[in-house]
């Protein structure tokens, strides 16, 4: 089955402690149903020091999401909108904004 969510994506947190917040997704994950998205889903990480040159300390990184908690922003109105497959006339199979129309690839 197509991806309906995909890297470089648009994305609103539809559920959670990060809800209606907006990133880009970083990277996909299809076999766990996940996704990893700039900014959303931060969580702190306690490092040990490995070296002189790489010191200690508690990072911060982003933690993956499930995507059904996420919803792909329509590019024409800016709201979250569901997505749809459309094919063109070439034979190519592209996705849709389900609110607008919009086709989402390029």
């Amino acid at each position: 089955m197509a991806q309906r969510i995909r890297k470089g994506d648009r994305v609103q947190v539809l559920a959670g402690r990060d809800k209606g917040r907006q990133g880009e997704v970083i990277r996909v994950m299809p076999t766990e149903d996940r996704a990893l998205v700039q900014g959303i889903n931060l969580v702190k990480r306690h490092q040990k020091a490995t070296g002189i040159g790489n010191p200690g300390g508690v990072n911060r990184k982003e933690a993956p999401i499930h995507l059904s908690n996420l919803s792909l922003i329509d590019p024409k109105s800016g709201k979250p909108t569901r997505v749809g497959f459309k094919l063109l006339e070439d034979g190519k199979k592209v996705r849709v904004a389900r609110a607008s129309g919009e086709v989402l690839d390029a």
